[in-house]
């Protein structure tokens, strides 16, 4: 293990860690930084919270330092590609903090924010572009935007945005972009495709692995509660009370499900928030900025934040609803325990939702400890979603004589006028 100052960097990042108290890498980026210093490009895998962010931003701004120059009007010299706002946020915030005393600049371009204000700021060039994939194509179809001088590109979350559907979006990227270029990419997981594309545009990479797949941070407490989806409210409020102070993030399955366990939350008296895809880029913003402030102390989300929210002071992770896919419990429960801090998640785990947990246990390779209830034998069968009155758009309620054959209707014969 090295400190920052052993790798050679240019001063103004040495000087930068040191105001941001950042002595040591971690292991992530003991081994990335030296490589991509020199040049190669990476394959980089690790769970969230172990700092992929200065692996890659580290090395970059070093570079892009050695090169001085204004960037060309609508050009940039870096890309970055994360699938979420949030996170392109967040990776932007963190690399402004290196850049501060610099004459670098980072942009952001991500989708619910004014396309006109971006096209405005990118006619003068930037040096690194921070963006989510589907508003970077708006901006190359209206002509708003030159990649052809990135000469540093950075996929961070691959995997995420594989699952969100932007590998279409990165094969009409990719082409545009200068060469020959440095391709840094980083992951939680590795599924095949992600193979495919490493192949694909990656040139002979340098794999980096500090945790196998599936492995959360090792300083985070896990446990869970059995029991039934009436009884979770209680429970989740019982647990909120017993340490009333702390950052705390909620995970729920829904959007709908989100809003309406914070505005019963509220209710109760508690200092809540919630993000989710019904809400605006602005009032997600506000809310994770209330959150890291610390005037709001409950966070409810969905799985839009689950790797987008990089803030070292949250104490607990609640999976109110355990996730469909058994990697977004590792993302979830890696929002805590960040920056070597130490941290707690727990999982409610109501009958229906036992496939899941037993996916989570598999994949993680360990038996969570259970809090409380009992681990019920068999999974309950999942409830259709749409139960009471509503039965959707366009869907008739079945007639109370259903199933039988309609009675013939008789129908008159015209009377025949006699014959003239």
């Amino acid at each position: 293990m090295f400190d920052f100052d052993m790798l050679g960097l240019a001063p103004a990042l040495n000087d930068a860690l040191k105001r941001a108290n950042f002595s040591q890498p971690t292991p992530i980026q003991n081994q990335a930084i030296p490589l991509a210093l020199n040049g190669h490009d990476i394959l980089g895998l690790a769970q969230t919270g172990t700092g992929k962010t200065l692996a890659f931003g580290l090395p970059l701004i070093d570079h892009l330092l050695a090169q001085p120059g204004k960037p060309a009007p609508k050009t940039a010299k870096a890309l970055i590609l994360a699938p979420t706002r949030e996170l392109v946020n967040q990776i932007a915030e963190s690399l402004r903090n290196l850049t501060g005393k610099t004459k670098l600049r980072v942009a952001t371009v991500v989708g619910g924010q004014s396309i006109g204000k971006q096209i405005s700021f990118l006619s003068r060039g930037t040096d690194i572009l921070v963006a989510t994939p589907g508003r970077l194509i708006d901006l190359m179809e209206r002509q708003a935007v030159d990649l052809g001088q990135v000469r540093h590109l950075v996929l961070d979350e691959a995997d995420q945005m594989l699952d969100m559907g932007f590998i279409h979006a990165l094969r009409k990227i990719a082409p545009k972009l200068g060469t020959p270029r440095q391709t840094m990419l980083f992951s939680a997981t590795m599924p095949k495709q992600m193979e495919e594309i490493s192949q694909a545009y990656l040139t002979n990479p340098h794999r980096v692995q500090v945790s196998p797949p599936g492995k959360a941070a090792d300083k985070i407490t896990q446990s869970v509660h059995f029991l039934t989806r009436a009884e979770k409210p209680a429970k989740l409020r019982e647990v909120l009370s017993a340490d009333v102070s702390a950052l705390t993030l909620v995970f729920s399955r829904t959007k709908h499900g989100a809003e309406r366990l914070m505005k019963d939350l509220v209710k109760d008296g508690f200092n809540a928030a919630s993000i989710h895809g019904n809400k605006s880029q602005g009032q997600r913003d506000r809310a994770i900025k209330a959150f890291r402030a610390g005037e709001i102390n409950v966070l409810v989300a969905t799985d839009v934040a689950a790797r987008g929210i990089d803030i070292p002071g949250v104490a607990y992770v609640i999976n109110y609803d355990l996730p469909e896919v058994p990697d977004n419990y590792v993302h979830r429960i890696g929002r805590t325990a960040r920056a070597g801090r130490e941290g707690e998640a727990i999982a409610f785990c109501s009958p229906d939702e036992l496939d899941q947990f037993r996916q989570i246990q598999k994949l993680m390779k360990i038996e969570i400890p259970v809090a409380s209830g009992t681990m019920p034998e068999h999974a309950e069968p999942k409830k259709p979603r749409n139960r009471g009155g509503f039965r959707g758009r366009g869907v008739k309620p079945k007639a109370a004589n259903a199933g039988q054959k309609p009675a013939q209707s008789k129908r008159r014969r015209p009377r025949r006028r006699p014959a003239a």
